[in-house]
């Protein structure tokens, strides 16, 4: 199915923008796909779901693209507009808000929150989620890496994020990929406006078991919260719902370990996966 057109008086949107332009290009150049195709090593259907907004691409097609039509960086700097379509849109307002928020707060009870992954760490966890191929794969790895960006801007917000110890007992298949990720964790936290903090086992239950949360401060002084298990999401925008997450966030950050007792936390995880490494004695 190719992307739906712009109802009149509509702007068309960065993907679709993207989208005219690959055709333009593609059509000005006189080349066919078959013979793009043999340039940028891309199967020819790819890069029709690409022309036609089917797809987004990911940065490695665009690069091709961008060699093959000698156009520079202009199809990266439209790309980069056009990802963000590549999310659900019940997930674009919690990112329009996530881009405006001064103050962060995260749980993560399955995996590492994407701010804080690697590409390797990210690549298996969105594997795991079976995605149709390979260029699948690639366009949502660099969607979520893209996103990474809200950490290092000139005015960063605050970034605190409490671990459920099983997300730091459910290691990558690949020893290396999990040793990079938890050295990425101890280098992260020691940024002025990250705080990494661990909540082990041994805290036992609380009002959060199971489900994920963020928590957003905005300019304005309000604030909003996303909840999230393995199947859905929902964003919450209405005080007293905030509230009573903010209050649970707080009452379970109380049990977690200190931000230094964690880093310590994890860098024993990384001792004890080194003495496990096979080329150990």
């Amino acid at each position: 199915m190719g992307a739906r057109k712009p109802n009149a008086g509509q702007r068309p949107s960065a993907r679709q923008m993207l989208a005219k332009e690959l055709a333009r290009l593609r059509e000005e150049s006189g080349k066919s796909l078959a013979t793009l195709g043999e340039e940028t090593t891309y199967d020819r259907a790819y890069l029709h779901k690409l022309e036609t907004g089917a797809r987004v691409g990911s940065p490695g097609v665009i690069a091709a693209l961008s060699a093959a039509y000698g156009t520079g960086g202009h199809l990266t700097m439209l790309w980069q507009l056009a990802r963000e379509d590549a999310f659900a849109d019940k997930y674009k307002r919690f990112m329009e808000l996530e881009a405006k928020a001064t103050v962060r707060y995260e749980y993560a009870v399955g995996t590492i929150p994407g701010l804080l992954q690697t590409e390797g760490y990210a690549r298996e966890v969105l594997q795991a989620a079976r995605p149709r191929d390979d260029n699948d794969l690639a366009e949502q790895v660099a969607a979520r890496l893209g996103r990474q960006g809200l950490l290092w801007g000139d005015d960063p917000p605050y970034f605190r994020a409490v671990l459920d110890e099983s997300v730091l007992r459910r290691g990558a298949h690949d020893p290396k990929e999990w040793a990079t990720q938890l050295e990425h964790l101890v280098a992260v936290s020691e940024l002025p406006n990250v705080t990494i903090q661990v909540l082990p086992f041994a805290a036992g239950l609380h009002g959060l078991v199971g489900t994920s949360l963020t928590i957003l401060w905005l300019p304005d002084g309000s604030a909003v919260a996303y909840t999230e298990d393995a199947r859905s999401g929902e964003l919450f925008e209405g005080a007293a719902d905030v509230e009573e997450l903010r209050l649970s966030y707080d009452l379970l950050r109380d049990l977690a370990l200190s931000p230094r007792e964690s880093v310590a936390f994890i860098k024993r995880l990384m001792e004890d996966g080194r003495s496990c490494a096979p080329d150990q004695t």
